[in-house]
């Protein structure tokens, strides 16, 4: 423990103290990660999440790694037990063992004792062979006739022996020997990374179209909710056309690119390769096997031949096969981070609490869904209205604006959001007419991202809500949710339906389901949960509940009524001291007559609260907002071994303002009425859009035409950025410049480069098109000319930025100067 303790912190740069106490409250106390970041500080020195999950991580690996370690040894020693010499060469191989830092590292000392099928060394060893190559080894000084070396080896015309082993003549009985000798330069450790490490340097990627393959055939897709194989569309190979002759070194392949080749290697629309520097390869693998050896020129031949041979057959393949996973790990790594990024600045984007919201989920042909719901999410009434929304107003447009004055009126609506989906600016439209007409001014209209709403609606928990209703109604009732608190309402649905994601179809689905579970689970915790009000899927999110404990509190509340403070959550079915310790900082009751009920005050910290109250000489509700008398506090007089200043500074933060959204104030968008189609749309138009992903390549804008628009990375601000998540998150509002208009293929190209000067008509390089309805456009590195390659298998807290804001870091770099030309996709495919 302690080694492992010092080597975490040695690799994250942290002090010792602080990993071995954050090892101890995950591991030994079972702590969850959001309260050990907010109610351990003094024993972390103040390790944040992201922190924590370092930790966590390292320590798993490495104690994966150790235990490895001893069942491999194990394996070892019963192999070296059964032959002296290799009993001699235990204890070295021992010390090898304890001394990989690496998994790799071990797999590869491990090779030569791992149980696998018979090979064609096994099958040499057996008919005896392996006496042969020890003596060419041996002799290798001396022997200039291998054949007669063999002739003692090649199986008696008499003998009487199992077929399968007999050696039919010298030739035979050299092959033999080779297949050994390159079966044991394949398992050596320290030859493996040779060519490891030479092919990492070297690698590049490549891919080519199949000619005449089955692309245009359906095609299994995994689906990102089930992890099932469900039925596709039919593979367009025209979206791979910029990969149909692409190479990129692979130290340098961006993740997004390598997703979308590894997608059209599955779909059988591409031929994937990692093209190395064989020569270089091999002539480094005969110079570490010969060495200082003295040979003769036979012998020197027979072994590079040997060489040539477990390389070409034995090494590469194997290889190639740990470059390609390690490439789709690292992408895979890098998709979810951009998942994880952009759910995380959804979830948290600013409520409009305590006011009714009248929901709108678009439709043209069946009609628009229309349901209000009071201050609390409640739902009071829903309807479903046909509209005719052409220019001359009909009976049914009439019908309909009385409809919506009279919801309006009835029942106190003072928000309207409307899905972004088919149809939201026709019946945005509407509604402004409405507005308007009635010079209701103190009533605003905004658009929703209404992703994953349909999948909610037919979940159990929306049955469970309202069984008796719609679909289409519970998908309204959603959209009116968001508006009022965006997190209590998209933690009921899957993070993957969500759609912020790059390629989330593609990578590892239980990686990707574990890190957005933990997204959602800071989130959760970081706001803290209204305990009388919130859902049990809300609720199971918050520090050490889960489902079971959520249900039983929810079930508990619909019984008993409100809870009147933290202590009755004792009562609760199955929530015991732990889970109240892991839980109750998180949990707010603001019917309480406790005020430090209703913050994140832990109920643990309660007696400092109230001694510092007593020296006061106030009640904790005379301290509670009074921000001329919290300020006053000597803090430092209150310090004892438990309380460090870190919690005591906490705990005057909450005093001042206590159950503080920490959700900041966002912009909320209004779209322009000038702008409702993509025909509406020409090249240099300012128009307001919302941030609805973000992207290794750029960000998609919902500008209010049905279709995102996309912001290429080179267009996100006037200077270089590297990463398209330092200038803009999922939720902002943002001014953008429309530079191109493909009405053909309905793609739109935006700028946040406002001022700068319109680039010309065409383009000077292609985009790379991203499967699955999206594209990038990047420059395609192209392999050393000069090199010569062959196969390496033979071929036989992000920053937001306000509207009209920027926030970008990094240098200039000519690298990201490019034209839009068929830039886009139609990116609602995604949605």
């Amino acid at each position: 423990m302690v080694n492992l303790i010092g080597k975490i912190s040695s690799e994250l740069g942290l002090k010792e103290f602080q990993v071995h106490n954050s090892v101890k409250l995950m591991f030994d106390e079972e702590c969850t990660i959001p309260f050990v970041a907010r109610y351990r500080k003094e024993m972390t020195g103040s390790l944040d999440e992201v922190a924590l999950r370092d930790i966590r991580e390292r320590f798993n690996y490495l104690t994966e790694l150790e235990g490895n370690k001893q069942k491999y040894l194990k394996v070892v020693e019963e192999h070296c037990k059964k032959s002296p010499e290799l009993m001699d060469k235990y204890p070295e191989l021992k010390a090898k063992f304890e001394k990989c830092e690496t998994k790799q590292e071990l797999e590869d000392l491990y090779l030569p004792f791992k149980p696998k099928r018979r090979t064609r060394a096994q099958v040499a060893r057996e008919k005896g062979l392996e006496p042969l190559l020890d003596k060419i080894l041996a002799e290798s000084a001396a022997l200039t006739n291998l054949l007669e070396a063999a002739r003692p080896f090649v199986t008696a015309a008499d003998a009487t022996i199992d077929p399968a082993l007999k050696v039919a003549d010298e030739k035979a009985a050299l092959a033999g020997a080779a297949d050994i000798y390159a079966e044991t330069i394949a398992e050596t450790a320290e030859l493996r990374a040779l060519v490891r490490h030479i092919s990492q340097e070297s690698g590049v990627l490549v891919s080519k179209k199949i000619e005449g393959g089955d692309a245009e055939d359906a095609v299994p897709e995994k689906s990102a909710v089930t992890g099932k194989d469900k039925k596709s569309k039919k593979t367009d190979p025209s979206k791979y056309q910029n990969y149909f002759d692409y190479q990129e070194p692979i130290s340098k392949a961006a993740s997004h690119r390598v997703m979308a080749v590894r997608r059209g290697e599955a779909e059988k629309v591409l031929k994937v390769a990692i093209d190395v520097d064989v020569g270089r390869i091999t002539h480094e693998l005969k110079s570490k096997v010969i060495a200082d050896r003295r040979m003769t020129p036979e012998v020197k031949a027979w072994i590079e031949g040997i060489v040539e041979d477990s390389y070409r057959r034995l090494v590469s393949p194997s290889i190639e096969t740990e470059l390609r996973l390690q490439l789709k790990q690292t992408a895979e790594t890098e998709a979810i981070r951009v998942f994880s990024d952009n759910l995380e600045n959804l979830l948290l984007l600013p409520p409009i609490p305590g006011k009714s919201v009248l929901g709108v989920d678009p439709g043209l042909r069946t009609g628009s869904k229309f349901a209000v719901v009071d201050d609390t999410g409640k739902l009071l009434t829903h309807t479903t209205l046909l509209t005719d929304l052409g220019d001359k107003e009909t009976n049914k447009t009439t019908r309909a604006k009385e409809e919506i004055l009279r919801l309006i009126r009835e029942y106190n609506v003072r928000y309207i959001a409307v899905g972004n989906g088919t149809g939201s600016r026709e019946i945005m439209r509407l509604i402004a007419a409405v507005l308007k007409e009635q010079d209701l001014k103190d009533v605003k209209r905004l658009v929703v991202n209404e992703a994953g709403a349909s999948v909610y609606s037919t979940m159990d928990i929306a049955r469970e809500e309202f069984p008796d209703l719609d679909p289409t109604i519970r998908s309204a009732v959603s959209i009116a949710r968001r508006l009022q608190d965006p997190l209590a309402e998209l933690v009921k649905i899957d993070p993957r339906s969500i759609g912020v994601g790059q390629y989330q179809h593609d990578v590892n689905v239980t990686k990707l389901k574990t890190s957005l579970e933990e997204v959602v689970e800071s989130c959760v915790n970081r706001v803290g949960v209204n305990l009388n009000t919130a859902s049990y899927k809300l609720l199971s999110y918050v520090s050490g509940i889960g489902g079971t404990v959520a249900k039983n509190i929810v079930a508990k509340r619909d019984k008993d009524g409100r809870f009147a403070s933290r202590k009755d959550l004792m009562n609760v079915l199955g929530l015991g001291p732990k889970v109240f310790q892991q839980a109750a900082g998180f949990l707010r009751v603001p019917e309480s007559a406790n005020p430090l009920d209703n913050s994140a005050v832990h109920p643990e910290a309660y007696e400092i609260v109230e001694k510092i109250a007593a020296d006061q000489g106030k009640g904790i509700v005379e301290i509670v907002g009074n921000r001329t008398l919290v300020e006053t506090i000597p803090l430092e007089k209150y310090v004892t071994e438990r309380y460090g200043m870190p919690t005591l500074q906490d705990i005057a933060k909450e005093l001042l303002k206590p159950g503080r959204d920490p959700r900041e104030d966002g912009a909320r968008l209004m779209y322009s009425d000038d702008v409702s189609e993509i025909e509406d749309l020409k090249v240099g138009m300012t128009l307001p859009g919302t941030v609805t992903n973000v992207t290794n390549f750029g960000a998609f804008v919902d500008i209010g035409v049905h279709q995102d628009g996309l912001i290429h990375i080179s267009e996100l601000a006037d200077q270089f950025v590297d990463d398209p998540s330092k200038v803009v998150s999922v939720g902002d509002v943002v001014d953008v410049r429309v530079i191109e208009v493909d009405l053909q293929r309905r793609r739109i190209g935006l700028s946040r480069r406002l001022n700068a000067v319109p680039k010309g008509q065409g383009a000077a390089a292609r985009p790379e098109a991203v499967p699955g309805g999206q594209q990038q456009q990047e420059q395609r590195p192209q392999a050393n000319g000069d090199a010569k390659r062959s196969p390496l298998k033979p071929r036989s807290e992000p920053a937001r930025s306000s509207v009209g804001g920027i926030s970008a870091k990094g240098k200039s770099s000519p690298q990201n100067n490019y034209t839009m030309d068929d830039l886009l996709a139609k990116f609602n495919q995604r949605k």
